[in-house]
């Protein structure tokens, strides 16, 4: 399969727009191994075989371990979760799959035990960018398998 629009033949300035939004993200509130879950988490409800590759890729490369990988997808019936990984997960789940049923109240009171405001916002802000990055790959048929770790870094401003 290749690509019906390769992400180098899109508009930069799209692309750029959205590079500064994962600038932001190595630089927040929220621990890079806890990101790499909400993106690979993420991934998987989208169905992005290339994001999934890549945030597999770079959870390995960060220490992240094959039995939490392997139980991610039913991370709620595994013991390898803690509770600030659960919350993450639980909002990743809930703001990725908005079509099915709307972020209640009662999944926020239980986040904002765990994350304060500014934890909340940059976790969301995470959530959102690997949704729409799913949806730009799923859509142009982006093939996984191509990703080396790091190529697609953004350097801290």
């Amino acid at each position: 399969m290749t690509a019906r629009i390769p992400l180098s033949a899109m508009p930069q300035a799209a692309i750029a727009a959205m590079m500064s939004l994962e600038s932001h993200l190595t630089r927040c509130s929220i621990e890079t191994s806890l990101l790499e879950l909400v993106r690979l988490r993420a991934s998987q409800l989208n169905k992005c075989s290339y994001c999934i590759d890549m945030h597999y890729k770079d959870a390995r490369a960060a220490g992240e371990s094959e039995q939490r990988l392997y139980g991610l997808s039913a991370w709620r019936e595994t013991p390898y979760y803690d509770a600030r990984e659960r919350a993450a997960l639980e909002w990743t789940e809930a703001v990725t799959q908005l079509g099915s049923d709307p972020v209640d109240d009662a999944t926020y009171a239980r986040i904002q035990t765990v994350f304060d405001q500014t934890e909340l916002a940059d976790l969301t802000f995470a959530v959102i960018a690997i949704n729409g990055w799913n949806r730009l790959n799923v859509a142009m048929q982006n093939p996984a398998g191509s990703y080396r770790v790091g190529m697609h870094d953004t350097p801290a401003d």
